[in-house]
């Protein structure tokens, strides 16, 4: 019988702009950062947020769900990202997607909580340094000022007109993370390339 397991290593979305993302980095003296973060895990959680299975998922996690809109609550390597009422994203190290999504089933007991595996879906890009927030500004209708989007918010948004899930990270200078679609991964590079013009 023939051996069907994958041997290829994997190869993210944005491979071959590793280099232009790099290039523009350097470009803007500082002024911005941008990078693609390939792999990440990201396990999509459905469950009653009032009920006792979002409790015993958090202390299996280590971190609570956040359940006030638009909110993310990071502990150690993961992050939980509020999406819905019902509906949050947890993203981990590359790698840990199984782990999560066995952690989360066991700790949901005989609760009604699904589980899904969505890495594969989206690849995440960081946007970060002084002008991040003036580079996105550029694509994004929110009003992303520190004082109505800072550090620990997140939204399901538009960024040159491809849907993004859009989190301001919580640590000091640590810029944005853009969790895009696979498909639309490339556009949005060449899109914010183009914008970072202004910054070279």
């Amino acid at each position: 019988m023939a051996d069907t397991a994958l041997t290829a290593r994997p190869r993210s979305p944005l491979a071959d702009a590793a280099h232009r993302l790099a290039a523009a980095t350097r470009s803007s003296r500082g002024a911005i950062r941008l990078a693609e973060l390939p792999f990440l895990a990201q396990v999509n959680v459905r469950l009653d947020a009032k009920g006792p299975a979002a409790d015993a998922v958090g202390l299996a996690l280590g971190l609570q769900l956040p359940l006030e809109p638009n909110n993310v609550v990071h502990a150690g390597d993961l992050t939980a990202v509020w999406l819905g009422p019902d509906e949050w994203l947890v993203v981990g190290r590359p790698g840990t997607e199984r782990d999560l999504e066995s952690r989360i089933r066991s700790a949901g007991g005989d609760e009604p909580v699904g589980v899904t595996d969505v890495s594969a879906q989206r690849t995440t890009l960081l946007v970060a340094g002084p002008r991040a927030r003036d580079l996105l500004s550029h694509g994004c209708p929110l009003d992303l000022h520190p004082r109505a989007f800072g550090p620990g918010r997140c939204a399901q948004t538009t960024l040159a007109r491809a849907q993004v899930v859009l989190v301001a990270r919580e640590e000091p200078r640590a810029g944005f993370w853009i969790l895009v679609r696979s498909s639309f991964a490339g556009y949005l590079v060449d899109w914010l390339l183009d914008a970072a013009m202004e910054y070279a």
